[in-house]
């Protein structure tokens, strides 16, 4: 939303929403996982404008590359998900929001809240009282 370059509605919101924060001195973040499936979808529909916006962000805001460390959790909370019944994709696909979960849970501590801005609230909220980190929708 915030790549979009003709916002309105939702994603205008979403755009002034993270400049306030950041004149307030927020930190954010860009995990891996979130700028493939955003860039993804970009380049699928040819709209390089917001590549190019993509592009800009990720030099504006602090970005978090995949990890060993995050692969590991993300299968072990892959392998949870679905010996409890609750897979959150295909068993044959990434799982983009398991990476993403284990980003989160990686770097929250007792020092650092991790709040993920989504409307993708219902596969990741399976992972919030577990783990003590918030959605923003």
């Amino acid at each position: 939303m915030v790549t979009n370059p003709k916002a309105k509605g939702l994603p205008l919101a979403c755009q002034q929403w993270l400049k306030r924060l950041l004149a307030r001195g927020e930190r954010f973040a860009i995990p891996e996982i979130a700028d493939y499936e955003v860039r993804r979808e970009l380049l699928r529909a040819n709209l390089l404008k917001s590549v190019h916006r993509l592009d800009n962000l990720k030099q504006t805001l602090e970005y978090i590359p995949i990890q060993t460390e995050t692969m590991v959790l993300a299968a072990k909370l892959w392998a949870e998900a679905r010996q409890t019944g609750q897979p959150t994709a295909d068993a044959k696909a990434l799982d983009g929001d398991i990476i993403l979960s284990a980003q989160a849970l990686l770097l929250a501590d007792e020092t650092t809240e991790v709040i993920v801005a989504t409307t993708n609230v219902g596969h990741l909220s399976r992972f919030i009282t577990a783990c003590d980190w918030q959605l923003i929708n």
